[in-house]
């Protein structure tokens, strides 16, 4: 037997950049939770972003790898923010079954601006417009996008919206990223970014446990002023009460902190699904979008001779000679 190899009564963890879904039947809720470490870190430190546009990415490729990864079919999920505030956009890309790539842009002057101002929390440098998730099933399907209003809430309530107009199913999320420092094997200071998630859903057996008040500015039918379910209010409270350092703490992990949350209606762990930084971008693709160019436009962008082409998830150039792209 390997050295590694789990034995009966011992118990394996998932470890960083694997999703780990739960189940806790005593509450009727089903989940997925997240460790992120290597793989954000290596996504993040390609584009050195200031670390309050760093934590914002962080977030949200959390978020995106929590639901990305329930996908039962072959496909793309993207979650992407487009806003008015410093950080105007935000995406993360998963493909099934494992890979993610990431990307923000952001205004330089108007982040510095809104920090000098102490408005650093996420609804202000996001500012008002919307957040969309996307999910695409390839060749001969439609793609279907769900958005919901940036409107000042936090990314946590936004993406409990969604599921509530999307899905009608009770939903929770909690997210949280980090900064760590440390020093490494030679013994040299070390700067990495860690996040973490929890997403909870109430799933009963009697769909009519599931139903909800009506949300500001609906029809005021049926729904209005009904009372939530305890056993959600239970598991919702409970995870409350969970904080960013045990989100991000690699001491903590996903297991033990379910186990914190819902040892007392015992929780249950499914096998972990990976989740890997993996860009889709190849050179015959980018050459592929040049085709599109007209002559003029291509030679706009010649430089010596050579057109370049960086990708803007994971920063590799591509450079393609004149006569490879210049239209006949």
């Amino acid at each position: 037997m390997a050295e590694d190899a789990t034995t009966l009564g011992e118990f394996g963890f998932a470890g960083d950049d694997h999703v780990v879904p739960f189940q806790v039947e005593g509450l009727d809720v089903r989940g997925r939770a997240v460790q992120l470490g290597p793989m954000l870190d290596a996504i993040l430190s390609r584009h050195a972003y200031p670390p309050a546009v760093a934590r914002l990415l962080a977030e949200v490729t959390a978020l995106a790898v929590l639901i990305g990864t329930s996908l039962k079919f072959e496909g793309k999920f993207t979650v992407q923010t487009r806003s008015d505030g410093p950080v105007d956009l935000l995406v993360v890309d998963f493909a099934t079954p494992s890979a993610v790539r990431a990307y923000a842009r952001f205004t330089e002057e108007a982040l510095n601006a809104a920090l000098k101002a102490g408005k650093s929390a996420p609804q202000d440098l996001l500012g008002k417009g919307i957040l969309a998730f996307t999910i695409d099933q390839g060749s001969y399907t439609q793609p279907y996008q769900g958005i919901v209003a940036l409107d000042g809430a936090s990314l946590e309530d936004i993406a409990g919206l969604y599921f509530r107009q999307s899905e009608q199913i009770p939903t929770r999320v909690r997210l949280g990223s980090a900064e760590f420092y440390d020093r490494g094997p030679d013994g040299k200071a070390r700067h990495h970014w860690r996040a973490g998630g929890i997403i909870a859903q109430f799933l009963p057996e009697a769909p009519e446990r599931m139903r909800q008040g009506d949300l500001p500015g609906g029809d005021g039918d049926e729904t209005q002023g009904i009372a939530e379910d305890d056993t959600w209010t239970e598991a919702r409270t409970l995870l409350e009460t969970v904080e960013v350092a045990e989100l991000t703490d690699p001491d903590v992990g996903a297991e033990r902190l379910l186990y914190r949350l819902f040892h007392e209606r015992g929780v249950r762990v499914y096998e972990p699904q990976l989740v890997e930084d993996r860009c889709r971008c190849s050179r015959d693709k980018l050459k592929g979008v040049l085709a599109n160019f007209t002559r003029e436009e291509v030679e706009d962008i010649l430089e010596d001779g050579v057109v370049s082409v960086t990708c803007e998830f994971c920063s590799t150039t591509y450079r393609y000679q004149a006569e490879e792209v210049l239209p006949a």
